[in-house]
């Protein structure tokens, strides 16, 4: 019986600690989606133009983040940055933006923003609060209709301004798109390093954009599938720590880690329930690879699957009430869905090749997932199976990562050859795609819930 590409990836890293992909030649392009300028290779075809000039302060005063007048500057460039890699909107250039006054933050001058061609404008202010933190206001208006759309204000920790500014592009966002915000949140990876036959392979978090990066193991035992729980609290890895592959429990706020099953056989693919009570695993018992529930907390873990074959990759509807999985159990690497606790079992991917790594949307209405077929690559369908299409055509597109809001999806691409991974971002459409910065090679991506 043929493994699936999950365990059959995980065997061969146990065996000789590297990545060696298969992949055969690329698909057709995704219809409609046409490139456009910049690190962004795919977007909407009209973007709206907004303005998101510096942010003013009412007294530059110096703060340990910097003084407050620079940090106003840097809060602008992070909201543009936000939005533009959105795909929805098209920021006017900087050396077209007019230096603000603090009266006009709350009093624009329409006409002259309507001169350089904005539909919208984003003012704001920073201004340091005496307290060891610093008030960050947000004004979001509309230039053609010269009005008002909506504001909000957040006080944050010196450190924490990029927070803010997170948020208010996430204000902006959801306002003028009608979709949830997703900005304001983190993704935990597997940072690469080094030549592939000895690659250092570490746990890495970082913001949506890149920044705060930093590393949470040491890199002296191999880490896959880092994923983290919705209430953004912990994550749940697999590591080679002692040359025993076991899933283990990371808390974030402590950096303490143990085992999350006390087991003697290798257990994998590890996922959190909605309400982050639970844990979704394989393990690997006398040769037959099935998913077991485990509480967070410990304890003897409860058998979901009983079949022959393998499998593995399972995660929850958001309600908590069905779980998705792949299963070889057909004779090929095939989608799953079941009830909670392991009932009502049916195949619900059909099409070409084999399908691996699904991931509930957040919404509930689609599975992401990756097809194996001449390539790897990231496509979505209905829970039902039905409606499937790809959104990414590359050499080897895989491990999708759902956003908070259910519309962008997080994914690592590995180039040809001796190459590092990278992470890349897609949304539903297909047509928005862009690599994420990271300092080194990164693959296996998991999205955070939206900070607190």
């Amino acid at each position: 019986m043929a493994p699936t590409l999950s365990l059959h990836r995980f065997l061969r890293r146990l065996a000789v600690a590297l990545m060696v992909f298969s992949a055969g030649s690329a698909a057709s392009a995704q219809e409609n989606s046409g490139p456009i300028e910049g690190d962004v290779v795919g977007g909407i075809s009209n973007p709206s133009s907004i303005a998101i000039p510096d942010f003013p302060t009412p007294a530059d005063v110096g703060t340990p983040a910097g003084n407050t007048a620079e940090i106003g500057r840097q809060v602008a460039q992070v909201i543009e940055a936000d939005l533009r890699n959105s795909g929805f909107f098209n920021p006017v250039a900087r050396n077209l933006l007019r230096r603000v006054t603090m009266p006009q933050v709350t009093s624009p001058d329409y006409p002259a923003w309507s001169q350089v061609g904005a539909q919208h404008l984003v003012q704001g202010y920073v201004q340091n609060g005496g307290n060891g933190r610093l008030t960050i206001g947000c004004y979001l208006y509309d230039v053609f209709a010269q009005s008002s759309l909506d504001r909000a204000g957040y006080e944050v920790d010196y450190a924490d301004w990029r927070r803010a500014a997170h948020r208010c592009a996430d204000m902006v966002y959801a306002r003028l798109t009608g979709e949830g915000a997703y900005f304001d949140s983190r993704v935990v990876y597997v940072a690469e390093s080094g030549p592939k036959n000895n690659r250092t392979r570490r746990i890495a978090v970082m913001d949506t954009d890149g920044a705060n990066h930093r590393f949470l193991t040491n890199g002296q035992s191999i880490v896959l599938t880092p994923r983290y729980a919705p209430d953004g609290q912990s994550i749940v890895y697999m590591s080679y720590l002692n040359d025993e592959p076991r899933v283990y429990f990371y808390d974030l706020a402590s950096g303490r880690q143990r085992t999350l099953v006390d087991s003697q056989y290798m257990t994998f693919a590890p996922r959190y329930s909605p309400d982050s009570r639970y844990v979704v695993f394989s393990m690997a018992v006398n040769g037959n690879t099935d998913i077991y529930r485990v509480p967070v907390s410990g304890g003897r873990p409860e058998r979901l699957t009983n079949t022959p074959g393998i499998d593995t990759g399972g995660s929850y509807s958001p309600d908590g009430s069905r779980i998705v999985f792949e299963s070889d159990r057909s004779g090929s690497q095939q989608l799953y869905v079941m009830n909670a606790d392991g009932s009502n079992q049916r195949r619900i991917s059909f099409g070409g090749g084999s399908f691996a790594t699904p991931e509930w949307s957040p919404r509930g209405n689609l599975i992401a997932y990756t097809q194996v077929g001449g390539g790897f690559r990231i496509g979505v369908m209905r829970p039902d199976g039905s409606g499937s299409r790809l959104l990414t055509n590359s050499w080897q597109d895989e491990a999708p990562s759902w956003a908070p809001n259910g519309r962008v999806i997080h994914f690592f691409r590995t180039p040809r050859g001796d190459g590092l991974p990278s992470l890349y971002s897609v949304d539903v459409t297909g047509r928005m795609e862009r690599r994420l910065p990271t300092p080194v090679g990164a693959s296996d991506p998991s999205w955070s819930p939206l900070n607190d």
